[in-house]
């Protein structure tokens, strides 16, 4: 199975002015246990990372530190993750009939979550990892004022990885192209082109890295993880 993952972004809630998987999480960049699950997942046979080329010194220098067997490419991403994906859709190898896309920032995700998605795939055109939402959500209007108050038990928090056949996810990233279409995810994609996309019991633990909170929660879950007082 091949793996996209995006890079490209910055870490401004972080208070950062350079790429947040650059920061260091329990002495090692963000990106680093990203690309830790991705090689231990037995799933996964190659890894593109999708990032400005401003970044790829320090990516190679943190690659060639953790010696992975399998083939990793960079790719120059977009201005938003929408475009880095696209790109990255372009530079799988041709054969690729099915690709997983998970954030970088998600460096807590599981070789088990990454491989249970892979056998997913096999069986659906596109499937998102998720789990489901414990709050009771209230939408609002922009007077601030409660509108409604959704049934909770049909809310799941989208995560990532998310798998797609190849080529139906590029032609929804055409379209998008056509119709000026802005999304947050590629299941957004999916399903303005009137495709299903299936759910896949994520990890809660699979948080995303943006704030300096997050990073925090991120040192306490893998010290637990690695069993550590």
């Amino acid at each position: 199975m091949h793996l996209l993952i995006p890079a490209a972004g910055m870490g401004k809630r972080m208070g950062s002015d350079r790429n947040k998987l650059l920061l260091t999480l329990r002495d090692q960049p963000i990106i680093s246990w990203t690309l830790k699950a991705a090689e231990a997942a037995h799933e996964i046979t190659w890894i593109g990372i999708i990032s400005q080329p401003t970044d790829w010194p320090d990516f190679k220098v943190i690659l060639a530190q953790q010696q992975l067997t399998k083939p990793v490419e960079l790719i120059q991403g977009g201005s938003t993750r929408q475009e880095s994906v696209y790109n990255g859709l372009q530079a799988l190898p041709d054969s690729t009939k099915q690709v997983l896309i998970h954030d970088g920032a998600r460096c807590l995700a599981t070789a088990n979550l990454l491989d249970r998605c892979a056998h997913a795939l096999r069986q659906s055109s596109g499937l998102i990892a998720a789990v489901p939402v414990k709050d009771t959500i209230k939408v609002v209007g922009k007077n601030g004022i409660v509108q409604s108050t959704p049934d909770r038990s049909q809310l799941w928090a989208a995560q990532t990885p998310q798998g797609f056949d190849v080529g139906l996810l590029k032609q929804c990233h055409a379209e998008a192209v056509r119709q000026g279409w802005e999304v947050t995810d590629d299941a957004a994609l999916f399903e303005r082109c009137g495709l299903h996309v299936q759910i896949v019991e994520g990890e809660e633990t699979n948080l995303k890295v943006t704030t300096p909170q997050d990073l925090a929660i991120a040192e306490f879950i893998l010290k637990t993880r690695l069993g550590e007082e």
